[in-house]
């Protein structure tokens, strides 16, 4: 496909993106319910979204793409958690999918987009995919669990380990690419939070996987991104791991905004539980509030300032300072934890009324709750690993 090939899009602003997605939280609001009961993200949503240009912000320019930083990407994903963290998690992880998209081998590319710029991929990085190694590429087989989205999707992203070349050699993980016909959707996503997010599991049977539909995706040098050679934007630059672990905790962060603004709303006409009337009178209710407020603040200010020095390291092409990257690592590993500690507080605020299904804050609860259990939030391990190197030890992630 040439480039030439490809229609030209024209480039919305940060301001323009973001206020498309605030226009659409009502809507996303009324969805919420069907989302849940259906098990997937409604596919006018998927539409809107589609329309609005939100899955092109990360997605290369030589495809139609925006080539936008982070920092935009997610404060669209925020907004959107304040109507539905289901649909704010999809679009997390499908819309972060294009970014990768653009370090593989631009065969791979033009497979994907070469007829269609808006083709979505679907992902699970779960390394439990059975490799053998074949001429010109690899088998692959193997289920893998935890699929957001994947019924909006064309093709895949299935993690997998490569057997190594040498006896007693170290296996080498990679993400292979697969089209909708290579896997089967068996759809058992039955959880007490992000029900809309259809989670299913992935099924595939012994498919061909030519080599230049891998990435070596813990390999953030240049000679494991052949995409680059294409897509040089310092963007593509990044550490796979500080673009991807944001994908799946910065919705929490926009869904305590939403429980905060649903709790706001409740608090003016809602009698409170200590006989003060209405619950925006109890001292300890206005309390709560603040705080998730500022939690909210803080959150994001860390996030912008985090994707700043990191999108400015890259911009000079070189990586930014190894305590650096393992701070914001940990710091997006603990988002969803607060998340979860202040919209906990706020449900209790609600006293009684706050047991019903029916409560505005009890979605956010579940989503929250829902989001902090992905394996990228679990924050014990990448702190003691932050911790020790501030110690003096041996960083032992590779991947941030």
């Amino acid at each position: 496909m040439s480039i030439q090939s490809v229609p030209k899009t024209a480039i919305p602003s940060e301001y323009d993106l973001v206020q498309r997605a605030r226009a659409m939280v009502p809507r996303l609001l009324e969805r919420a319910e069907q989302a849940e009961r259906d098990g997937k993200v409604p596919d006018e949503t998927v539409g809107e979204m589609l329309e609005a240009g939100f899955f092109r912000v990360l997605q290369p320019k030589r495809y139609g793409g925006y080539e936008m930083s982070p920092a935009t990407f997610y404060k669209v994903q925020m907004t959107l958690a304040e109507g539905c963290m289901s649909t704010a998690w999809i679009y997390g992880v499908l819309g972060v999918h294009p970014w990768q998209m653009a370090l593989f081998d631009e065969r791979a590319q033009d497979d994907v987009w070469g007829s269609d710029t808006s083709t979505l991929v679907g992902s699970t990085y779960m390394p439990v995919g059975k490799v053998t190694p074949a001429e010109k590429g690899f088998r692959l087989s193997g289920r893998w669990s935890f699929s957001s989205g994947c019924e909006h999707v064309e093709w895949i992203f299935l993690g997998g380990m490569v057997p190594p070349c040498n006896e007693g050699g170290t296996p080498e993980y990679r993400t292979f690419l697969l089209p909708k016909s290579d896997f089967e959707i068996v759809r058992n996503w039955n959880t007490f939070g992000l029900k809309g997010t259809g989670s299913h599991d992935i099924v595939v049977e012994d498919v061909f996987v030519p080599e230049y539909r891998t990435h070596r995706t813990r390999d953030d040098s240049v000679a494991a991104r052949p995409g680059l050679a294409i897509n040089d934007a310092p963007l593509y630059l990044l550490p796979f791991a500080q673009v991807f672990v944001r994908a799946v905790s910065s919705s929490c962060i926009g869904g305590l905004q939403g429980a905060l603004n649903a709790f706001r709303a409740s608090a003016a006409v809602q009698v409170s539980r200590n006989f003060l009337g209405a619950t925006a009178n109890d001292p300890s209710a206005q309390l709560v509030a603040s705080e998730a407020a500022s939690a909210v603040d803080q959150l994001k200010t860390t996030l912008f300032r985090n994707f700043e020095a990191l999108m400015s390291a890259a911009e000079k092409g070189e990586p930014a300072p190894i305590e650096d990257r393992l701070l914001y690592r940990f710091q997006s590993s603990q988002a969803p934890e607060i998340c979860a500690h202040h919209v906990s507080r706020l449900l209790k605020a609600c006293g009684g009324s706050g047991l019903y299904q029916s409560h505005p804050v009890v979605r956010y609860f579940l989503d929250i709750h829902a989001g902090r259990a992905h394996v990228a939030n679990y924050a014990d391990p990448v702190g003691r690993n932050f911790g020790g190197v501030l110690c003096g030890l041996e960083n032992k992630d590779t991947t941030v």
